[in-house]
């Protein structure tokens, strides 16, 4: 009885247990942004737990958000990521349906070499360097090929799987009714990659919308910023220089996208990832 009794426990208390600390994890950061961006300025010199005694979110968020250009940055990253991520998958829709239907020594040589961005990442000064021989450094452009470059591998691979497990016949019959390889490519296997594209999609999102450090390289002192960027230099200015509230607030407006996206689009990161990468 003892023992049942301890099993019982273990096996609904360790769980608990581990949602109680994520919850931790989770809440407590959560409530030290939320409650500093709704506070006045001299209670937000030294960030801490307490609520504030009179809160001013929308005075907040209102001054960081026009002060900050928030807007115009929301712009830039629209511009900047969208495109990357539509070359992201369509050309790694077409490599990974050639690498999946494609075998022997070199076309498994082509694939590592294809997938190797997942491990090697880029070297950033290597491609200032290039960007500007090119004329791209400080562009829009500059960034989404970055972007497209470094993604691409991890499209690559996910999609790669995902093609494995549709059936050649469907491809063998579309060519005997004489469909090329184009419109075999975008009638019969595009359609079919819409839940591993629409996970490589969400994915190359999340990572080229938080992304600071190349944008910081590439962008520089340019016209054009992203909102991480923009962040990262309205924080270092004078107007936010321990304004710890607008700072918050920013960080707050600047999650709110990508929060959504990523509650409404959580399944089929799941189902994207098990049935491509997995199988």
């Amino acid at each position: 009885m003892t023992r049942t009794r301890s099993r019982s426990f273990t096996r609904l208390g360790q769980p608990a247990l581990v949602l109680l600390l994520l919850l931790l994890l989770i809440a407590v950061p959560f409530w030290l942004v939320l409650s500093t961006s709704g506070k006045p300025l001299d209670e937000a010199l030294n960030p801490n737990l307490d609520p504030p005694s009179t809160w001013q979110l929308a005075e907040n968020y209102s001054e960081a958000a026009t002060k900050g250009e928030i807007w115009l940055a929301l712009l830039g990253s629209v511009t900047i990521v969208v495109p990357a991520v539509l070359i992201v998958l369509i050309l790694g829709a077409m490599a990974a349906w050639v690498f999946a239907r494609r075998s022997g020594r070199m076309a498994a040589a082509l694939y590592a070499v294809g997938i190797s961005g997942v491990l090697i990442p880029p070297a950033a000064v290597t491609l200032v360097v290039v960007l500007r021989q090119l004329g791209l450094a400080g562009t829009s452009a500059g960034l989404i090929g970055v972007y497209s470059g470094m993604y691409l591998s991890l499209v690559i691979f996910f999609i790669t799987g995902f093609v494995r497990t549709v059936p050649i016949e469907l491809e063998e019959a579309a060519r005997v009714d004489g469909a090329g390889p184009v419109k075999v490519f975008f009638r019969i296997i595009l359609p079919l990659l819409s839940p591993v594209m629409a996970t490589s999609a969400i994915l190359v999102t999340l990572f080229a919308w938080n992304d600071v450090f190349y944008a910081f390289f590439v962008l520089g002192g340019g016209n054009v910023s992203t909102i991480p960027l923009n962040l990262f230099k309205v924080a270092n200015t004078a107007l936010y220089t321990n304004a710890w509230n607008l700072i918050f607030a920013y960080v707050v407006l600047a999650s709110v996208p990508l929060v959504a996206l990523f509650a409404v689009a959580q399944r089929r990161i799941i189902s994207g990832v098990t049935s491509g990468a997995v199988k």
